[in-house]
């Protein structure tokens, strides 16, 4: 049970995180408004209830305690009943609206994770098993920002997960079929792949958690502390910039103007060259860009020395 002040108790023990995404894998999209509205079928993929595996059985092993934790809407709080009663020690959901703003790169997400645990346990968290990948179509870049903000160790497409003696071992999955295996120092970030299947929680456990209150941390508080994103303005076709011109001389106007446009001067013969060299083709370049004004500087007596 958590404490009516919002904080758990202080643990002696490791504190390893099972990040959740709460996710659709079939959004409606309204195709006149843009709308995006979220299907009853949303909840965890299948490597994200690996995730929740793992850190089951490596809570334990650790001597440390389970959270699942996801960032969601209210009807995440079905996804997190079935992690309390799958096992979990304890739950946590940073409230969010059901579509989040599409230009976040997931440091927004790892912060109001980070800074929802932090509030309710006043630590970070020791190892963290997020999914390999997630159904929501977003970047993936979530675990990298989970892993840069508390400064920890960051291991990809493992295909297990252990420990022993208070160390973190890992199969990463290589390509060409090979396998690396690792020893990840604690605290770590582990995106698993979904090669387990998450437990059945025995009836009594289920009942318990239908009946079980979430603890949740407002957005707006959570992710206060992400960095500011870079947004890309509008999509416009490249202007060169204006060339200065002298003015004519000249009492005529039309003239002048025939001058300024180059009505009068007959276009150059087209001429075709064939170098022998590369160095000779390099140099009739250079010195065509010269005489059209493309770079500055005459061309050098000799063979093209001078450029």
């Amino acid at each position: 049970m958590q404490p009516t002040d919002g904080t758990a108790p202080a643990s002696p023990g490791p504190l390893v995180v099972a990040a959740l995404s709460w996710a659709d894998p079939r959004a409606v999209v309204d195709p006149l408004s843009a709308e995006v509205t979220a299907d009853a079928r949303a909840g965890a993929s299948a490597a994200d209830r690996c995730a929740l595996e793992h850190a089951l059985r490596l809570a334990p092993l650790l001597g440390g305690r389970c959270v699942a934790v996801t960032v969601g809407p209210a009807d995440a709080d079905l996804l997190l009943r079935d992690a309390l009663a799958a096992g979990a020690d304890e739950v946590l959901r940073v409230d969010a609206p059901v579509v989040r703003d599409p230009a976040d790169d997931g440091d927004t997400t790892a912060a109001a994770l980070l800074t929802g645990l932090a509030r309710v346990y006043g630590r970070a968290p020791d190892l963290v098993v997020c999914g390999d990948h997630s159904a929501g179509r977003g970047t993936g870049a979530t675990p990298a920002f989970l892993a840069a903000r508390i400064g920890a160790a960051q291991a990809l497409g493992l295909l297990g997960v252990s420990a022993c003696d208070g160390v973190v071992r890992a199969l990463r999955r290589l390509d060409g079929g090979r396998r690396e295996r690792l020893t990840v120092p604690l605290p770590a970030v582990c995106s698993v792949e979904p090669t387990l299947a998450l437990r059945r929680g025995p009836l009594a456990s289920v009942l318990r958690a239908q009946r079980a209150e979430v603890p949740v941390v407002p957005w707006e508080e959570a992710a206060g502390s992400a960095r500011p994103g870079v947004r890309a303005g509008a999509a416009r076709p490249y202007r060169p910039r204006a060339r200065l011109l002298a003015a004519p001389p000249g009492p005529d106007a039309r003239a002048r103007l025939r001058e300024l446009t180059g009505a009068d001067v007959r276009p150059a013969a087209r001429r075709v060259v064939f170098p022998d060299t590369p160095a000779e083709a390099a140099d009739l370049l250079i010195r065509h860009l010269v005489e059209r004004g493309y770079l500055e500087g005459p061309p050098g007596p000799g063979d093209g020395e001078s450029f």
